[in-house]
């Protein structure tokens, strides 16, 4: 699988998103993206206790710990590669977590506009 050009959301170079914990469609602490990640997890978002409650609600849970997946589980305060889909339907439904536009792979603009992503701007 080779990996799209690593371009953020902001046209800069992409920048790591977590390596503790190690996230990202490649595993590599990145939001990097290709066509076989149909997820398209490419958006870095800052965990929060609501959206991590949310998301165990809707069907992914990603507080509780995986050891088998190598997987310690999120607390908020630790960053993610969320899917882009997945972000915009926490935002419509008022508890997207912020993100780190210079983490966020420029791909995620295809699913989620802009304007959204600013209004979740991480400082």
């Amino acid at each position: 699988m080779e990996k799209d050009k690593p371009v953020n959301a902001l046209g800069g170079a992409l920048q790591p998103c977590s390596s503790d914990p190690v996230t990202g469609f490649f595993r590599d602490g990145f939001c990097n993206t290709c066509d076989a990640d149909r997820g398209s997890h490419t958006v870095c978002a800052v965990m929060t206790k609501e959206f991590l409650a949310y998301s165990k609600y809707v069907g992914n849970d990603l507080s509780t710990p995986r050891p088998e997946f190598r997987f310690p589980g999120l607390k908020p305060g630790d960053k993610w590669c969320l899917c882009a889909s997945r972000f915009l339907q926490a935002h419509d439904e008022g508890c997207a977590p912020l993100v780190d536009l210079t983490a966020t792979h420029e791909r995620a603009l295809e699913i989620v506009p802009r304007r959204v992503l600013d209004l979740y701007k991480a400082d």
